[in-house]
């Protein structure tokens, strides 16, 4: 079987066991609103560089968010990419990284939150520094941040051939596990366009 029809048949395998997944933020943070799009299988091609059909291996899992993002959340994007590459990953890597970062705190390196905060959660990837991520400091760094995340990633045997969301909530332990895969064609989108920038 070749590859592209090999990855068409795994994509719609993918929406038939996600199908009844409930689309926009499940966020446990602060609601906000996401447009929808049905999910898509992503084509081999090449974007800005990038071999698109890597950074999306098994095609996206459900319908898919997406939050138009203000140059405080690109510049957050990135940051992460510079992360991934400093840390030695790839697209792959980059694209779980920025799609947790959107469920997490919609790439906004968020502080201390008051009454709404999670716990002591702090920045792009509501770290906890009494669940030993860092100093309150080092969290709200993008950079130390998502080598964090990478570094808990990297402990997960096969990470690369997880669908997003399974790898995401093994680093993460999140209380809604299934939350990361809605945005992996943005995070997809994002790794494209700004890998090679």
């Amino acid at each position: 079987m070749n590859t592209k029809l090999r990855k068409s048949v795994l994509g719609i395998a993918g929406l038939a066991f996600a199908g009844g997944l409930a689309a926009g933020p499940l966020n446990h943070h602060e609601p906000t609103s996401t447009a929808t799009t049905p999910a898509a299988v992503v084509q081999a091609d090449k974007a800005g560089g990038v071999d698109t059909a890597k950074l999306v291996p098994h095609g996206v899992q459900g319908a898919q968010s997406r939050i138009d993002l203000n140059d405080e959340q690109v510049g957050n994007v990135k940051a992460i990419i510079a992360a991934t590459k400093k840390s030695g990953l790839d697209e792959r890597a980059a694209v779980i990284s920025i799609a947790t970062s959107l469920q997490e705190s919609k790439l906004e390196n968020l502080g201390h939150l008051g009454d709404a905060n999670d716990h002591d959660s702090l920045g792009l990837f509501q770290q906890r520094p009494s669940s030993g991520w860092g100093t309150p400091k080092q969290i709200t760094d993008p950079e130390y941040s998502t080598m964090a995340f990478q570094k808990g990633l990297k402990q997960v045997d096969g990470w690369h051939n997880m669908p997003l969301t399974e790898a995401a909530q093994t680093v993460q332990v999140s209380a809604y596990p299934d939350a990361y895969a809605q945005w992996e064609q943005q995070a997809a989108d994002l790794v494209a366009q700004h890998w090679n920038s």
